[in-house]
């Protein structure tokens, strides 16, 4: 599973004319699986509504660019607003959806995504904080083991935490994950089983594909 395919994925999942916000990194790559005709308006907390598709070629514009600094296209209508407005509007319960990444996700639902803890890792927690608590969904999209074989869906989270029970839904190379405070519940696997994922994982699973 690519990030691309993936991507398309979580955009399928995205509900009609939602307000949705895309975390840095592989998320921001959603945005270009978004028909215009599905009315989903994008939120960046830099402070722009209606964020379209990645800009490429002519396209570019250095002055238009997502949270990540990643040139992007404006949809007709789009708006743009002071850093605190944006912010104002994740802290209010005004967006649908968030997608972020992740070095770690628990059985029940805590994320942890903006330091690993470790001496020489700088900390990085943008609106992290703001959308995990902020948004009414809380979408992960992260690979579910990291460069050194470690699951990133745990029993509990080792890393400091963003949010406290805020994730509803995991998306990984892997497999797509219902989490929360009745357990993981497993809703499509890519290239292994759920008995596979069982004996690499720590969190029991429950096969809902």
């Amino acid at each position: 599973m690519t990030v691309d395919e993936l991507a398309a994925i979580i955009a399928r999942d995205i509900p009609d004319g939602a307000y949705v916000n895309l975390g840095i990194g592989q998320p921001t790559r959603i945005a270009d699986h978004l028909p215009a005709d599905r009315g989903v308006v994008l939120h960046t907390e830099n402070g722009m509504l209606g964020m379209g598709p990645a800009a490429r070629g002519d396209e570019v514009d250095a002055d238009l660019t997502n949270a990540g600094k990643v040139p992007v296209t404006e949809l007709p209508g789009a708006a743009y607003f002071h850093h605190a407005d944006s912010f104002a509007m994740m802290r209010g319960g005004h967006l649908d959806v968030c997608v972020l990444g992740a070095y770690q996700v628990s059985a029940r639902g805590d994320l942890a995504n903006w330091h690993t803890g470790g001496p020489d890792d700088i900390p990085a927690v943008g609106g992290a904080m703001d959308l995990a608590i902020g948004a009414k969904q809380v979408f992960v999209m992260m690979t579910l083991f990291g460069k050194d074989g470690a699951p990133k869906l745990v029993p509990a989270c080792t890393y400091p935490l963003t949010g406290v029970g805020c994730v509803s839904r995991v998306y990984t190379d892997h497999g797509i994950f219902e989490v929360g405070v009745d357990g993981v519940a497993v809703t499509a696997t890519y290239g292994v089983s759920v008995d596979e994922l069982r004996a690499r994982l720590d969190v029991p699973l429950v096969d809902a594909t």
